[in-house]
C-alpha cells in the first residue's frame, strides 16, 4: 500500500514539473510555408452590437461590435449585468474617454446622418478605444488611440490576444485608421504626454526571432506630435 501511495505521489510531481516545463505558445511563426487562414472557429458565437456611445465633445457616435457567446444553463461564466437565459448582451466596458472590451471592430456614424462606417475592414481584435479628449481641447485634433491585434502573428488560425499587440490611431470619425507601431513589434505601453500634446510609446521586437518577446530582445521607444495634422512617428534614445 505505501509503494501505491508512492507511485501516486511520484506521477503528480511528474505532472506538475511537465505543466512547468511547457513551452510557452510564441506570438510570432516564421515559418513562411505555414499559410494558414484565419477563420471563426466557434460556432456558438453570435455578432451583435453594444449601444452606441457619444464622446464628450464631439459629434460622431461609436457602435461597439463584438461576438457574444452563449453560454449554457448553469454556466457560471458569464459577463456584463443585463442577462436573459445565460447570455449577456453586454461586449464593451466605458471608462472615461475609453471603450474596453475584446471587440471585432468598432462603427462609427454622424449625429447628423443614419449612414455608418465600420473603422476596419479586415479582422481585427479591438481590446482598447481611447479618445484623447485633452488633446482635442488644446489643438482643435479630434484622435482616438487604439491597441489592437490585426494579423494571425502566431499563424494558430485566428486572431485574438495570443497574437502581437499593436497600436493604431484614427480621427474621431473612424478615418485615417492608421498603423504607428511596426509591424511584427509588440507594443509594450503607450502614453499621453499633454503638455507637449505627444503620444509616446514602447515596442520590442523579436530580433533573435525566437517567436518569444524577452529580456534578449530590443524595444523602441517613439513618439507622435499630435498638435500635427500628420501622424509621423519619431524614435528617440532615452538610454
Amino acid at each position: 500500500m505505501k509503494k501505491y501511495f508512492k507511485y501516486i505521489a511520484l506521477a503528480i510531481v511528474g505532472t506538475l514539473i511537465s505543466c512547468r516545463e511547457e513551452v510557452k505558445k510564441p506570438k510570432v511563426s516564421y515559418d513562411v510555408s505555414n499559410k494558414v487562414s484565419v477563420t471563426k472557429t466557434d460556432s456558438t458565437q453570435i455578432e451583435v452590437a453594444d449601444l452606441p456611445i457619444q464622446m464628450e465633445g464631439t459629434d460622431y457616435l461609436i457602435h461597439p461590435v463584438g461576438d457574444l457567446r452563449v453560454f449554457e444553463r448553469g454556466s457560471k461564466a458569464r459577463y456584463g449585468s443585463s442577462s436573459v437565459n445565460d447570455v449577456s448582451f453586454t461586449i464593451s466596458n466605458l471608462g472615461e474617454y475609453e471603450i474596453t472590451g475584446y471587440l471585432q471592430n468598432l462603427k462609427f456614424q454622424k449625429t447628423d446622418s443614419d449612414s455608418i462606417h465600420a473603422l476596419s475592414d479586415k479582422p481585427v481584435l479591438i481590446l482598447t478605444a481611447t479618445y484623447l479628449k485633452t488633446v482635442a481641447d488644446k489643438t482643435k485634433n479630434k484622435v482616438m488611440v487604439y491597441t489592437l491585434t490585426d494579423s494571425d502573428t502566431n499563424k494558430d488560425g485566428k486572431i485574438d490576444t495570443s497574437d502581437i499587440k499593436t497600436l493604431y490611431l484614427s480621427d474621431i470619425s473612424g478615418e485615417n485608421f492608421t498603423k504607428v507601431s511596426a509591424d511584427l513589434q509588440e507594443l509594450v505601453d503607450w502614453n499621453l504626454i499633454e503638455s507637449k500634446n505627444r503620444l509616446y510609446f514602447r515596442t520590442i521586437e523579436d530580433t533573435n526571432q525566437n517567436g518569444q518577446f524577452d529580456k534578449n530582445d530590443v524595444l523602441h521607444y517613439n513618439y507622435i506630435d499630435l498638435a500635427s495634422k500628420k501622424w509621423e512617428v519619431k524614435s528617440y534614445k532615452p538610454i
